[in-house]
């Protein structure tokens, strides 16, 4: 199930748009379709094609507009508004564009496909112990097709100048990929010189940015279901990154996004890491010294193996970052000592058989070593404002560490089963959408 929160934060934010050309509708001089435009959306589970932007030579009237008048090929038609541009962003009385926006909810929606493993190879078949040890490469076995429609103009349309565009039966298909928020991330490959080692990664740099003024830097590293050598992997997976770089929080909290695309396995069950670890580190220094990042405001967030990379960073480079949103991990709680003086909010699920009892071993530690730790538990189902609210009430106790489970039961979408690994995917399905939490990472200082 897709959350509303979800659907309407990334609506005006995130998406892959396809051109065609081919005008394929009746023209009377009242203008015609000359080009479309698919639309994805970034939820927490991953991107979904959910719009068609249908460019015509002449603007309408967007009043004047009904959902009854489009077609689209195998999928639901739940609304139509006119647009400037073909980012639904663009919204306008008056425009050029249709956007036809398309039910999230559609079976065909999910842009993610599992096929038969390909490439890497040297991991052994997942087993209960997870998908494998640290620097090994796993077979990757999800692929992200093509975003494309079919589109028909199956009713007329009232131009903008009183005359008619009559209906077609003539179908509009799309071509071609362009991810907006996505695409504002640049993929760039670094090569360490101290390890010799080879990271690609995804880097979002604030449209604002002006190098006299110093910006915080978020690192987001990726779960092991994610690895890959196709870099924007970590970009369609879900949240985790793009909801850093989206229009809403860079107004209100303009950084850089650092997400590398890892195709190892970064971190095991048995609290390793891969050489990955220094190397993402000297890439964060580089980019550092390569732009005005401001070094106090270095900020770390991952999901499962990212997260544990995340608590292993933490540990080995202790004064780095000024706070870690640290979602559905654990670690070895003998080695979590050197936590205790850092600023954390902790985010798992009760139906986490791994992560949830780690971070309650992991944050007993921490209250052994004399450090406050507030605890809570939220329900997965909770609305923005509920969410707001619980945050408030943990808030107000001014903690360094702040560590919430969700309530058994509460992650798991509607007709999908608790078995397996669900209580621990659906976990950043929905952290990363909580809009608090990540306003207090950025009110951390080193």
């Amino acid at each position: 199930m897709i959350l509303r929160r979800d659907f309407l934060m990334m609506t005006a934010t995130t998406g892959v748009l396809v051109a065609a050309s081919a005008p394929t509708f009746a023209q009377n001089g009242a203008g015609s379709a000359k080009a479309a435009t698919a639309i994805t959306n970034v939820f927490g589970d991953g991107i979904r094609l959910t719009a068609v932007a249908v460019e015509y030579t002449a603007p309408l009237k967007g009043s004047d507009l009904s959902p009854a008048s489009f077609t689209v090929e195998g999928r639901t038609v739940t609304g139509v508004f006119t647009s400037i541009t073909p980012n639904p962003a663009g919204r306008a009385e008056l425009g050029r564009f249709v956007i036809v926006v398309l039910s999230p909810e559609d079976a065909n929606a999910a842009l993610a496909e599992k096929v038969q493993p390909q490439g890497g190879g040297n991991t052994p078949p997942k087993g209960p112990g997870g998908p494998g040890k640290a620097g090994d490469i796993p077979p990757y076995d999800t692929v992200y097709r093509t975003a494309e429609a079919t589109v028909v103009q199956s009713g007329p349309l009232p131009a903008a100048g009183g005359d008619v565009i009559p209906a077609s039966a003539k179908p509009l298909a799309t071509t071609g990929v362009e991810n907006l928020i996505i695409d504002d991330f640049r993929q760039l490959e670094f090569n360490d010189p101290s390890t010799g080692a080879l990271l690609r990664y995804n880097l979002f740099v604030p449209k604002t940015y002006d190098a006299t003024k110093s910006y915080p830097l978020v690192l987001f590293m990726h779960d092991a279901g994610a690895t890959s050598d196709v870099t924007r992997s970590t970009l369609f997976q879900g949240l985790g990154a793009v909801v850093w770089a989206s229009p809403e929080d860079q107004a209100a909290r303009p950084c850089f996004v650092l997400a590398p695309q890892y195709a190892e396995i970064i971190a095991d069950d048995g609290s390793q890491t891969s050489n990955m670890l220094d190397t993402t580190i000297d890439l964060v220094k580089a980019l550092t010294d390569e732009y005005n990042i401001d070094k106090k405001r270095l900020y770390a967030t991952g999901q499962s193996g990212g997260c544990m990379m995340s608590i292993a960073m933490n540990i080995k480079y202790q004064d780095l970052f000024a706070a870690s949103f640290l979602v559905a991990g654990q670690w070895d709680p003998a080695l979590v000592k050197p936590l205790a003086k850092k600023k954390l909010w902790i985010l798992v699920s009760q139906d986490d058989d791994k992560a949830y009892p780690g971070q309650n071993a992991i944050t007993e530690m921490l209250e052994k070593q004399g450090e406050k730790v507030v605890r809570a538990i939220w329900d997965g189902t909770w609305t923005a404002d509920e969410f707001h609210a619980a945050f408030d009430k943990i808030d107000a106790e001014g903690s360094p560490i702040n560590y919430v489970a969700f309530r058994q039961g509460t992650v798991i979408p509607k007709g999908q089963a608790a078995a397996g690994a669900s209580g621990h995917r659906n976990t950043w399905r929905i952290a990363y959408t909580i809009e608090p939490i990540r306003e207090w990472i950025f009110r951390q200082y080193g």
